[in-house]
């Protein structure tokens, strides 16, 4: 076989797109560059396109002589017949996830089990073709979980949890200013604050603020603690500084005593260990020694008070957020909680499974209007097939982490259930491929957890979203999301949100309202080299003309800053919108956003800016109120916004 079809062929076998289409609608045929590195990363005994010929077939064999796929979906507890591949089925047994055995039927090399299973991962053996091999069965409901029928449709607010401070704050605002504002919410109609990623982040020099790069998405960050009124700050912060906000935590908890080994799973205790080897051996796991670096630090290689420290901050964060979801649940309040789609390189669950992650490769994005250059996010892919040979458990425990104490879960760039674009290292930003993921499998494991949790779910399905997703959301009972400001930039008539759609006026990554109607950002993206300075006039333009749509949809001026995010919210609460989330610093007309996306923290403070308004002031202004007032009214009177 000629080498670049051979490479072509491995690379569609292995779910390597070989042509896409970008973000700037430009048809792009991958570099046999970028293959073979991909391929290396999933793998594949290739160093170049000589080798692509011979690998295909061992592909092929391996993927010939199994007997059964890795991971089976049983929808509704109902699974499809499984054809075994090869000889006649010696033995086969389904272990449910109580360990009690299910009954199934064995004839003509098919399983068949009687429906419907049991919510839940099962384990499906089989001993046929010479092999013993096993399968996990997800057995889910199509649906995601939602509310009741009859539920009011409802709003709410989003805000950065670091920025949240008030009066009684340490350096970061924490649980307990997070539920004075649910509270707040509440009082005045709403349901819902939804707060970015609480997975723990790296806060000792050089700090790596960023809630989207975390340490891990098995457990909690450390500064969202209430401690009381111990340690406040004797003046206001100039910034999030997490380093300061570290200190403050790990004084109050110098005297704690361990938790009881009865709160301390295996995994609690390795990611401890962890964070003690790293006290000790550096941050960056890959250059420790190889014992270390290979999972099994010895005792010099571990700070025991690090270890200590980790075991008390997560052991305390588990009991105050199960206490929290108590207590909001009995109020009719619901938390939003994020899943950030990847983790930093140095963390925990790079180091503890390594065998899961791509090496040598980075996640982001193609070019597009946003980023003509694309996007490199730092951290590692999930490889696909290493995912389901483990059966998904990861990303499993993953979810379930936030589903147990949110009620709403937003799963970020949900496009990552069907698809990932990958970034050989050195190579540059529109030098990636993408890669296929088993998005029927990942769908299921989100509808199971989403009912365990009692847990509503968004889909961020913003930017270069495949069609497939969007039926996904759809069958799934998935909501995505509806941006106000994308929406002015990209539809002359600008439409309101659909029953479908999440609506906001923007996100984290945008900027605030106010900012964006004046195109503050423009000059941002000029001075950190994201955008050239002859194409800035361009965008301006663009900007003042989707201001000016949305200004004239909605019978207002964008003079009137005020006036017109007020007639924005009430057009909003109008819609069939089933949840209306304005981030909260727009209320104030903020003008400068909280991140600006394809900057390091190291040169423009990202998630590192307090909020100008303390919660005490927001919860006294009257303007402030009045704007909640006219989008909870809203809510209230339903019918359809201005057409």
């Amino acid at each position: 076989m000629d080498e670049l079809k051979a490479l072509h062929a491995l690379a569609k076998a292995m779910g390597i797109h070989t042509r896409y289409t970008d973000g700037l609608g430009r048809h792009v045929t991958v570099a046999p560059e970028t293959l073979v590195k991909v391929l290396a990363a999933m793998g594949a005994a290739v160093t170049g396109p000589g080798d692509a010929d011979a690998a295909l077939r061992a592909h092929r064999e391996r993927a010939g002589a199994a007997p059964l796929p890795p991971v089976l979906v049983a929808w509704d507890g109902a699974l499809a017949p499984v054809r075994v591949a090869g000889d006649a089925i010696r033995h086969a047994e389904l272990r449910l996830e109580d360990g009690t055995a299910a009954p199934i039927e064995v004839a003509g090399g098919e399983i068949r089990v009687p429906p419907p299973l049991p919510f839940g991962y099962h384990r499906l053996t089989v001993e046929a073709a010479g092999r013993v091999e096993a399968s996990t069965v997800i057995a889910a409901p199509v649906e995601a979980w939602r509310r009741p029928d009859g539920q009011p449709r409802s709003w709410g607010v989003g805000s950065e949890l670091a920025a949240l401070r008030s009066r009684r704050s340490r350096t970061l605002g924490d649980l307990r200013d997070l539920e004075s504002l649910c509270r707040w919410v509440r009082q005045r109609g709403g349901d819902l604050v939804t707060v970015l990623p609480l997975g723990p982040t790296f806060n000792t020099a050089p700090a790596e603020p960023s809630p989207y790069s975390p340490v891990s998405r098995l457990f909690w960050s450390e500064l969202l603690l209430d401690l009381g009124d111990a340690h406040r700050p004797v003046s206001p912060p100039a910034s999030l500084d997490v380093t300061r906000a570290d200190a403050e935590v790990r004084a109050a908890l110098a005297f704690r005593p361990a938790p009881d080994p009865g709160e301390v799973d295996e995994e609690l205790a390795r990611y401890a260990r962890f964070r003690g080897a790293q006290a000790r051996l550096g941050r960056n796991w890959r250059a420790w020694p190889a014992a270390a670096r290979d999972g099994n630090p010895g005792p010099g290689d571990v700070d025991p008070e690090e270890v200590r420290f980790h075991l008390v901050a997560q052991t305390l964060a588990r009991r105050q957020l199960h206490a929290l979801r108590e207590r909001l649940d009995a109020e009719g309040m619901r938390l939003g909680l994020d899943l950030a789609v990847g983790v930093h390189p140095d963390g925990y669950d790079p180091w503890s499974r390594q065998a899961l992650f791509g090496h040598g490769i980075s996640v982001g994005a193609p070019p597009d209007l946003g980023f003509p250059s694309g996007q490199d996010w730092g951290f590692a892919p999930v490889l696909p097939e290493a995912s389901r040979r483990e059966g998904h458990r990861y990303l499993a425990a993953s979810i379930a982490q936030l589903a147990g104490t949110a009620g709403v879960l937003r799963v970020d760039h949900i496009m990552a259930w069907t698809r990932l674009y990958w970034i050989p290292h050195g190579f540059s930003l529109d030098q990636g491929t993408y890669v296929s993921y088993p998005a029927d499998e990942l769908f299921a494991i989100l509808t199971l957890e989403s009912h365990r949790g009692r847990c509503e779910v968004v889909g961020e399905n913003l930017g270069n979203v495949p069609a497939e997703i969007n039926a996904a959301l759809e069958r799934h009972r998935i909501w995505g999301m509806y941006l106000a400001e994308f929406q002015a930039s990209s539809d002359k008539d600008v439409k309101p949100p659909a029953a479908r759609d999440m609506a906001l006026i923007g996100t984290h990554d945008t900027p605030p309202f106010a900012g964006w109607l004046a195109g503050g950002d423009v000059a941002e993206r000029v001075r950190y080299k994201l955008l050239a300075a002859e194409a800035a006039p361009k965008v301006r333009e663009e900007r003042a003309a989707a201001a000016g749509r949305l200004a004239h949809k909605l019978q207002g001026g964008v003079e009137d800053p005020r006036g017109l995010l007020a007639a924005l919210l009430e057009w909003l609460g109008r819609s069939d919108s089933p949840l209306v989330v304005p981030w909260l610093e727009d209320l104030w007309l903020e003008t400068r956003g909280v991140n600006l996306p394809g900057t390091p923290s190291s040169v423009r403070p990202n998630w590192q800016v307090p909020m100008s308004k303390l919660l005490d002031e927001i919860f006294a202004d009257p303007q402030i109120g009045a704007l909640i007032g006219r989008l909870d009214a809203a809510r209230r009177g339903g019918g359809a916004p201005n057409p």
